[in-house]
């Protein structure tokens, strides 16, 4: 009697389960479809729906050094520089916090955390101040480490949940056999920890790629802005929308994070996380 009652029940929570995984896995997959018809479709529009006829002129058009390339490249440049210095600030900032008993290691792991939820409109009116007041206004330098420096309280925090998985034992040996604290952390963690500094290299890239608000108020050369700002490009004064270009030039402009995505993935071996690179 016990096992009819159940096996309705659990076969009705698993077709509630996988309903709620479709209707996301919708939510995700009509803007998809949109981005790739409307970038192919002569007479794109608002709607998601199969392509009147083939086209490659929305590509022809956008696939230009004024559009795509020099905004690409700004990217690559204030995003992958802000990745950068995440990670190497992230793995200073947290080796101590996971290696010693410091006075206020919890207190300060708590202000890291709250940081973490602070948004960036919040901050940007004194930020933009301090910009004006030292000269560094339009600097694509300054807007990096900015950038960084929004992304470093999750980012040490992350870093110092990976460094407790490694076993101090280890750096205690090393330091016996005559290494520096330096020497331990350089040719011991670092390689221990390589997969989960790409993590958060990763995950500070991406969240940058798609920043728009920091870069519009802190850059104002057309040269210097990266691509997610020049997407208010296709959209015109009067508030008509070109929709072919619009599509073409997102579907060029995530391919980049996704190439690196599948790089970093596969040089990890297809896992994305620590696993059992702590083991052993």
């Amino acid at each position: 009697m016990t096992r009819s009652v159940s096996s309705p029940s659990r076969a009705a929570a698993s077709a509630a389960a996988h309903l709620a995984l479709a209707v996301l896995a919708a939510a995700f997959l009509v803007p998809l479809l949109w981005l790739v018809f409307a970038a192919v479709d002569p007479r794109a529009s608002l709607r998601a729906r199969p392509p009147s006829g083939l086209t490659l002129d929305h590509f022809r058009a956008v696939l230009t050094p004024e559009t795509v390339f020099v905004p690409v490249g700004n990217s690559l440049l204030l995003c992958g520089g802000a990745a950068l210095v995440t990670v190497a600030a992230s793995v200073l900032a947290a080796y101590p916090l996971s290696r010693y008993t410091l006075r206020f290691r919890r207190p300060f792991l708590y202000t890291v955390l709250f940081a973490t939820g602070l948004p960036l409109t919040a901050i940007m009116v004194p930020v933009y101040s301090m910009f004006v007041q030292a000269g560094l206004l339009d600097s694509r330098f300054a807007t990096m480490l900015f950038l960084a420096a929004s992304s470093l309280p999750f980012g040490i925090w992350l870093t110092k949940n990976f460094l407790d998985g490694v076993p101090v034992e280890l750096e205690e040996a090393a330091w016996v056999d005559g290494a520096s604290a330096w020497q331990s952390l350089r040719f011991l963690v670092v390689p221990l920890l390589a997969p989960g500094m790409a993590v958060v290299g990763v995950f500070t890239l991406v969240a940058t790629w798609g920043n728009f608000f920091v870069p519009f108020i802190l850059l104002k050369s057309p040269d210097r802005l990266p691509a997610a700002v020049r997407v208010y490009t296709f959209f015109d004064q009067y508030g008509t929308v070109r929709y072919g270009e619009l599509a073409a030039f997102s579907l060029v402009y995530t391919l980049p994070v996704v190439v690196l995505y599948l790089a970093v993935s596969r040089a990890l071996g297809g896992r994305f996380a620590l696993g059992g690179a702590m083991k052993g």
